[in-house]
This record gives C-alpha cells, sequence and structure tokens, in this order.
C-alpha cells in the first residue's frame, strides 16, 4: 500500500493555560493544569457519552514541533545519551503526534474539562479514545 500523505482534521483545540512550551510540563502527571478542549460542532454527536470521572487519551498534533528532529537527549537533559525520537516521548519528531492521558472534570456541550493535560494553548485534538478497564471490563 502507498500513500503520499494523509489528511487529518482536528475535531477540536485546547484552551489551556500553558502557552510557552518552554512552561509546559514535560507529562501531564508533573504539574499539568486543568484544560479545555472545545470541540468542532460537527462533532457533537461524538461527545455524546463523555462523562465526569472517565479517563481519556487525547491524540494531537504538536503544532509548534520541529519535524526534523529524529534524535534527543531524553528530557532535555545533555548528560544523557543521544536517543532516536521513537524511543522518547519527544514532542519533536517526524510527525508530532501527541499522546496525553486525561482524566474527564466536565462537560459542558462542545466544550471538555480534562485534568493534567500538558499540551499548550491551541493545540489542535486528532481523536479521542477511552483508556480500557480489565478485559472483563470491556
Amino acid at each position: 500500500m502507498e500513500h503520499d500523505g494523509f489528511v487529518v482534521r482536528p475535531v477540536g483545540r485546547v484552551e489551556s493555560a500553558l502557552t510557552d512550551r518552554a512552561d509546559a510540563p514535560r507529562q501531564g502527571d508533573e504539574g499539568a493544569p486543568e484544560a479545555w478542549i472545545v470541540f468542532e460542532e460537527r462533532v457533537a454527536p461524538a461527545l455524546a457519552d463523555l462523562r465526569p470521572g472517565d479517563q481519556v487519551l487525547l491524540l494531537t498534533w504538536l503544532h509548534r514541533a520541529d519535524r526534523e528532529v529524529l534524535a534527543v537527549h531524553p528530557r532535555g537533559d545533555r548528560s544523557r545519551p543521544e536517543t532516536g525520537v521513537f524511543s522518547t516521548r519527544a514532542p519533536d519528531r517526524p510527525n508530532p503526534i501527541g499522546l496525553h492521558r486525561a482524566g474527564i472534570l466536565a462537560v459542558d456541550g462542545l466544550r471538555v474539562r480534562v485534568g493534567g493535560l500538558e499540551a499548550i494553548h491551541g493545540t489542535p485534538v486528532l481523536d479521542v479514545k477511552p483508556v480500557l478497564g480489565a478485559v472483563d471490563e470491556r
């Protein structure tokens, strides 16, 4: 199968107090603030069953990433050896897709409040998926 490219349409955007990459925590559990995900009207039916207390995986497009980066010093620590980005969670990478686990705090129409999201303000949201429980709970 050969593809020259893909078209991905954001389903929403992040509204956050985080506006600068340098100020954002590296992971959501490292002090990331609460944030709103504001969804497009066209995806409203997809939000129907999201509830406070749910854990979700947010896939984002890290729109300020450097897509030419292939290796990094993990966590920006130059004392650590350079490592290929596919072995890290570095935001700079060929296809800067962000993966964020977040808890839903509130749902208000097209707006969903989440806790611990390290994505900066304006980050496009590509998709939302539930965190799966044990096999017998699915």
